[in-house]
């Protein structure tokens, strides 16, 4: 006997009153065993009629018609002998518009590659092979643990020129990638968007299956792999997620039911002024449910560990890159998006409610207050917040000439007055490697040798700074040309010195990170920073100690200039001898070998407030790690 429906009365209340988080269960395509065949289920509240038309009825609109469900605006039925794999869309004919579209499931698990549009029934069943990870996971995702995280477009971290410069696959991916990652010592790589997506060159981010894999690399049983096999390496997976807008292909949400149903009907506020694409209607109640639906999904299908959440800005400010007269206020007459404010509150609630030990991440590039801070604070509620700020003032100061630096000081320190209002995250993503802005190496000053020993130097202060790290593919060894998402990163550059180097300085620093807590533990946590000298403009120096909540410390050191720095003098928080733990000049990086023989024992001379001081030889665009000798009685 069939069952009557999948969709219960308290899930048609919940999916209306917009509290549904596991609508994946629900709505969409289905397999039944017991009779064969599969139930489908779509909200289309303004439709007069709406059939399942797919390749196992020739593509009939009359052949397979669903019903409505009471006053939930949803459309169901059951469709005998449909399986694993068949093709299908939707045919919405509206009352509003008398028309008719062919569209996809909003709830699809698996789509034809682009440009076909079909969605596909599909079994996600999957066995899971990451107990241990999944099990120890609060530990390694957990905000006082080391994060270092891998910034990865799928299509083009690796492709295979002798076929066409086809990408890889997921499963090609997984084995390549996780021995990578794990080697290189990041701790968690992140995913550009890969939900199903029509234009390719959007890397991702105009989403149409919100609960879709992309199928360029596979299928979904594929994907898993890919997370399993990096879990098992130890590795953490993130993935972009796209919340703040969708684009206007016909065959998407867009004017779904012949209305404005997922998106605002008034241009103003439905409509994004940078990308054309269209604004979720976020006062919405089965708007919510939807994208509850889609995050917690690939969090529980997936093992996903955490959701970077793209252009939040662009979610909070209803005048975001709009001009005046092009926006509407809300109903107290400012600029800020209540709906949506409400919306990503009720999102990181209910993550953290079902999934504690994951984190969400929001790209959030204005002065919004608590958008990492707790709901019940007056916060957004997310895990960690992108630090932009620091981003771009760290690349205006070191794009500069170092003989111009001492004039832009006050780049490298103005971040330290707001580094613990938010739990940020440090970026050098993708975002600024394209669009003519060239690589990170090639946007720095001075000849081939000191463009090498800027961006190590840049990766030193980086991983130096409170703050968890984000680093954006190619960077790690150096390439050369900006990133390009329809070729591959340039592998064979990791054959050349200099960029052999920056890999393993790249590696020595994700190591040092992850082995010594005062360079993650306090990260969120001001008692786990204090500067030594912020002051020395005039040389470009800075110099700075890490804590850990044990008062273990690192101090690193800084040379913004091509000029070694002897005898330069440096406050020491403790007696004993310092270890010169890593130095960014040293040969096997190279560097020009200039530094302290592998150690200092600190003078009893004050210094910076401190008792003792370190005379040290700062390497020219060189970085220093130091720590106290523990063997030494008088660092005891």
């Amino acid at each position: 006997m069939i069952a009557s429906s999948l969709l219960t009365p308290f899930d048609i209340h919940l999916f209306n009153e917009g509290t549904h988080s596991h609508l994946y269960e629900k709505l969409g395509a289905h397999l039944s065993k017991d009779p064969e065949g599969a139930w489908f289920a779509v909200w289309a509240p303004n439709a007069d009629a709406v059939s399942v038309i797919g390749d196992f009825n020739g593509w009939n609109r009359t052949a397979n018609m669903l019903v409505p469900r009471e006053q939930s605006g949803i459309w169901e039925g059951f469709i005998p002998d449909v399986k694993n794999g068949a093709l299908y869309k939707y045919h919405v004919h509206s009352r509003i518009t008398r028309s008719g579209a062919d569209k996809a499931d909003p709830y699809a698990v698996y789509a034809e590659q682009p440009p076909r549009q079909a969605s596909i029934v599909w079994d996600l069943d999957y066995d899971w092979d990451d107990r241990d990870w999944m099990s120890g996971r609060s530990r390694a995702n957990g905000r006082q643990a080391p994060w270092s995280v891998y910034e990865v477009h799928l299509g083009s971290w690796m492709r295979v020129p002798e076929e066409d410069n086809r990408w890889l696959t997921y499963r090609e991916l997984a084995p390549r990638l996780a021995d990578y990652a794990h080697r290189l010592g990041f701790t968690h790589v992140e995913f550009m968007p890969v939900m199903e997506h029509p234009f390719y060159g959007s890397w991702g981010y105009q989403v149409t299956g919100f609960f879709a894999p992309t199928s360029r690399y596979g299928t979904p049983q594929d994907l898993m792999f890919l997370v399993d096999h990096l879990h098992q390496s130890g590795i953490g997976v993130i993935l972009d997620w796209v919340p703040s807008h969708f684009p206007s292909d016909e065959f998407g949400l867009q004017n779904f039911d012949g209305t404005h149903l997922y998106e605002h009907a008034d241009p103003r506020l439905g409509v994004h002024p940078d990308w054309g694409s269209s604004i979720f209607n976020y006062g919405r109640n089965e708007v919510r449910g939807f994208l509850l639906s889609s995050a917690l999904s690939w969090l529980n299908r997936y093992h996903v560990d955490g959701l970077r959440v793209d252009a939040v800005a662009s979610m909070l400010y209803l005048d975001y890159s709009r001009k005046a007269g092009q926006w509407l206020p809300n109903k107290f007459g400012g600029k800020e998006n209540l709906e949506a404010v409400d919306f990503l509150r009720r999102f990181n609630i209910e993550v953290y409610k079902e999934q504690p030990d994951v984190q969400t991440i929001a790209e959030e590039s204005t002065s919004w207050p608590l958008v990492s801070r707790p709901t019940y604070l007056g916060g957004l509620g997310f895990g960690m917040k992108w630090d932009m700020g620091w981003m771009h003032d760290t690349l205006a100061y070191i794009e500069k000439d170092p003989v111009h630096r001492r004039f832009e000081h006050h780049h490298l320190t103005f971040r330290m007055l707001y580094a613990f209002s938010e739990n940020y995250m440090l970026p050098l993503s993708h975002d600024e490697v394209v669009h003519g802005k060239g690589s990170l190496l090639s946007k720095m000053p001075g000849d081939d040798w000191q463009k090498f020993a800027n961006l190590r130097l840049l990766l030193a202060y980086m991983y130096a700074m409170p703050g968890k790290k984000l680093l954006f593919m190619g960077a790690e060894f150096g390439q050369w040309r900006e990133w390009n998402h329809d070729e591959s990163l340039d592998w064979h550059l990791v054959d050349q010195p200099m960029h052999d180097g920056v890999s393993r300085w790249t590696g020595d620093l994700n190591r040092l990170m992850r082995d010594e807590k005062p360079l993650h533990e306090l990260d969120f946590d001001p008692a786990g920073f204090s500067w030594i000298d912020g002051t020395d403009a005039e040389q470009s120096v800075i110099s700075f100690i890490r804590r850990s909540s044990e008062d273990e410390m690192i101090v690193a050191a800084f040379n913004f200039t091509p000029v070694p720095r002897q005898n330069y003098q440096i406050g020491a928080p403790v007696p004993g001898r310092w270890l010169e733990v890593l130095n960014s000049d040293a040969p096997i990086y190279g560097g020009s070998g200039q530094g302290n023989l592998g150690g200092v024992d600190a003078a009893p001379i004050p210094r910076h407030g401190h008792l003792h001081s370190l005379n040290l030889t700062l390497p020219p665009l060189g970085a220093l790690f130091l720590k106290p000798d523990r063997g030494s009685d008088a660092a005891e």
